[in-house]
């Protein structure tokens, strides 16, 4: 990232992402593109020197928090682009009080984790889950055969809980497929919800309805633990829960309760504890599908990231509005 640049202004940019993700985050055209707009120095530590010329930063997951002893050291910063989505675990108010703005590149990942989404719950209709538990532990061929009845998506009654941006692109998959899409939402009105092919409904009645029920909601004070013990019994027999978003959506432990009765099934990328302890009772449920937290890292999914964060940069260095800010109100409502 080197590149000549030309009369506009470059900022000092500060790249504090490892090399692995680097690669595969600003590769070829995107790294030039980023190398064109921005003075950029690569950094592995972030506790590097260079943080004190920077006027922007460019983050990855595992940044630590920008609080002002951090700040103190990078007073020409105006812009925090982070390659990820969350950027809860390290903005502070600190960043506002100061004058700074945030940005991140969440609808890159939208794809990628709605395509996860979407194998996942084939692979709940047709309960692969069960059979590769079955095969790989050993099991009779009779025995390993054994399932309860299998289903077709088309037609199927899926519940989608959360209009978000992965939400939106899951859906458009369903439909593509033949679902019977219901959503839960309460920024949603009924005609919104027809706009993207879907029915309307309460929590309740979406999980009582639903023969997959996949969840897309935010991370808000108001949605943690949103399915409980309550909820989850409402799910019919056989149905599948489907989590690629975030693990504070469930009750874990009561969702290891109903998952041990075999009565649903589930895939879940996201967990409380990750890495998920070896001996977690998760693993040994032979109606589970877990992966350790991986739905958003596609080659094109990173690409698009490292393509909206080059993008915010482009804007901030020209004056213009950032397309995907995060506000102190925003950073406020997140969990």
């Amino acid at each position: 990232m080197t590149g000549s640049g030309d009369a506009r202004r470059r900022p000092v940019t500060v790249v504090s992402v490892p090399p692995a993700l680097r690669e595969q985050f600003f590769p070829d055209e995107i790294g030039a593109r980023l190398a064109a707009i921005a003075d950029c120095t690569l950094v592995d530590d972030h506790a590097d020197a260079a943080l004190g010329q920077a006027e922007v930063l460019v983050t990855a997951w595992g940044f630590p928090r920008l609080d002002a002893r951090l700040l103190d050291r990078a007073p020409r910063l105006r812009l925090v682009a982070h390659t990820g989505a969350s950027v809860k675990p390290f903005v502070t108010d600190e960043l506002f009080e100061r004058g700074i703005a945030v940005t991140q590149a969440g609808q890159g990942m939208a794809r990628s984790v709605a395509e996860v989404a979407l194998a996942f719950t084939l692979a709940l209709l047709h309960r692969l889950p069960r059979f590769d538990h079955a095969l790989h532990a050993g099991a009779e061929w009779s025995a390993a055969e054994q399932a309860p009845p299998r289903q077709e998506i088309l037609g199927c009654p899926v519940g989608v809980v959360g209009a978000s941006r992965t939400g939106r692109a899951y859906l458009e998959l369903l439909r593509a497929l033949g679902a019977d899409v219901s959503v839960a939402d309460p920024t949603l009105t009924p005609a919104d919800a027809a706009g993207l092919g879907a029915r309307l409904a309460g929590l309740d009645e979406l999980l009582a309805g639903s023969r997959i029920v996949a969840l897309h909601a935010p991370v808000l004070p108001e949605t943690r633990h949103l399915l409980g013990a309550r909820e989850l019994a409402l799910l019919p027999d056989g149905a599948g829960l489907v989590n690629t978003a975030r693990s504070w959506l469930i009750d874990e432990a009561a969702l290891v309760a109903e998952l041990s009765t075999g009565r649903i099934d589930a895939a879940l990328d996201v967990f409380d504890d990750e890495p998920l302890p070896v001996g977690h009772p998760l693993r040994a449920l032979p109606n589970v599908l877990l992966t350790p937290h991986q739905a958003a890292g596609t080659v094109q999914g990173r690409r698009r990231q490292g393509g909206i964060v080059v993008d915010e940069i482009a804007r901030y260095a020209a004056g213009q509005p950032l397309a995907h800010a995060v506000t102190r109100q925003l950073l406020a409502r997140m969990g």
